[in-house]
């Protein structure tokens, strides 16, 4: 039985009778299975892109389950390998899982029990395989800025900035805190003829009244107390490139109206002198409400919006364009793993789940703030997974401690990070016992490793 959307299945065993069988169970559950008697005809199906599991038998002639996983491991050690086993192989599956084998299953088994284990290695290999595939996009992510979507929304503004990029009109760039507004002025500034002038970024919002028009216009020296030389404004500093000015709603009445002068006239006056210098530059605002509307525009010019307002461009949040979380997460988790030295790690569910549901209102600084925070291992809420659900009140006294010796288990296994010396201290057991108790539920210890 086969599924074109079910995880594939790759099963080897020389017994045809339960090759057969077998692969008719996995087939029932939903699995897309290719059985094979020989390894070696296997193996010519593998490669590193196949995104499922192998189940083998270890005792087969000429190229045994053992032999088997060593050429699985080097083709791709992330391919989940699940060994059938008889009691007297016992000691060797043991050893295969310490290599890095997925699982084992002894004879005879229920049919749940290999259902269950490769239920969990194909979802584990499925985050493999996404992850992966995210890593390769984000590392493709065009110039190197995180302006990074596949979703309809970023391809449109992207076009759009292409589209205005080389032309002088100036752009009101409007979206939540953290959505990317001077990456989008750094971009129009990147993809112009204005590239080689300077790239001029001043915060409307950070500072004071009696400071922002010497930052914006300059002044020559004595124009006020403290003034002891002659200062270039940022917006004469940005002639021949682009000003960004963010936050503009919170730019002081007072400085509105010269701005209005400096857009209309595109020429500027320095504190302290009546010299009328020459601007060629382009302004590029941003705005974290929207000005087009008057409860919202609060004590900003109105005619100062309008002349902003030649080309309005929208940053959409991150909670609208969901399906771009995860390519980014993983942008910024390689460029965080770059400047810290680190790994980047492999993010497991809980993660992916955590990308998924979460509203993100912090937009994309939250996200790249968050990801540096899981590759330096400081995001152990987001990365452990969901406690079991609650036991059943019907549930017997047997059965409940059998959960709760399971439960600590995991828990035990997921403080020490799979390290099996460490968790084996911690429990109190000796290293048989151990495993005995891993097989019976069902617990892949590599699961838990980092």
């Amino acid at each position: 039985m086969t599924n074109d959307n079910a995880a594939p299945v790759i099963l080897i065993d020389d017994d045809s009778d339960l090759l057969k069988a077998t692969a008719q169970t996995l087939g029932l559950a939903g699995f897309s299975v290719s059985a094979f008697s020989v390894a070696a005809e296997a193996l010519a199906k593998l490669d590193a892109g196949f995104a499922g599991v192998v189940v083998s038998d270890i005792r087969m002639p000429e190229i045994d389950g053992l032999l088997l996983f060593d050429r699985v491991l080097r083709l791709d050690a992330d391919i989940p390998v699940i060994l059938v086993t008889g009691h007297g192989d016992i000691a060797m599956a043991v050893k295969a899982i310490k290599d890095g084998a997925y699982d084992f299953i002894t004879k005879p088994f229920a049919a749940d029990r290999l259902v269950q284990s490769v239920r969990r290695a194909a979802e584990k290999r499925r985050l493999v395989m996404e992850n992966r595939a995210l890593r390769e996009a984000a590392g493709e992510a065009q110039d190197g800025l995180p302006l990074i979507g596949q979703t309809p929304a970023m391809e449109r503004l992207r076009r759009t900035l292409r589209q205005i990029a080389d032309t002088d009109v100036d752009v009101l760039v409007t979206g939540e805190t953290g959505s990317g507004k001077e990456v989008v002025a750094s971009l129009l500034h990147r993809w112009s003829r204005r590239a080689r002038g300077n790239f001029v970024a001043l915060n409307c919002g950070t500072l004071p009244e009696t400071v922002i028009e010497s930052e914006l216009f300059g002044h020559e020296a004595g124009a006020f107390t403290g003034a002891q030389k002659k200062r270039i404004g940022r917006i004469e500093h940005a002639s021949g490139g682009t000003l960004f000015l963010d936050e503009i709603e919170s730019m002081p009445v007072s400085t509105q109206v010269q701005m209005l002068r400096v857009l209309e006239m595109r020429e500027v006056t320095p504190l302290g002198t009546n010299e009328l210098r020459p601007v060629d530059l382009r302004v590029v605002a941003a705005a974290k409400v929207d000005l087009g509307d008057p409860r919202q525009r609060g004590t900003f010019r109105e005619d100062l919006y309008y002349r902003l307002n030649v080309v309005t461009i929208s940053i959409p949040p991150l909670r609208e364009r969901r399906d771009d979380v995860a390519l980014l997460f993983f942008y910024f988790a390689e460029r965080a793993a770059a400047r810290f030295r680190r790994p980047v790690p492999t993010v497991p569910a809980a993660v992916h789940r955590h990308l998924r549901e979460h509203d993100w209102p912090g937009n994309v600084r939250e996200l790249a703030h968050f990801a540096e925070r899981l590759v330096l291992g400081l995001e152990e809420d987001a990365a452990t997974p969901s406690p079991a659900p609650a036991e059943p009140a019907a549930m017997k006294l047997p059965e409940r401690l059998e959960r709760y010796e399971a439960d600590i288990i995991r828990e035990t296994l997921g403080r020490n990070e799979g390290d099996v010396r460490r968790t084996i201290e911690a429990l109190g057991i000796p290293r048989k016992t151990f495993y005995d108790k891993l097989q019976r539920h069902g617990i892949v210890r590599s699961e838990f490793s980092r």
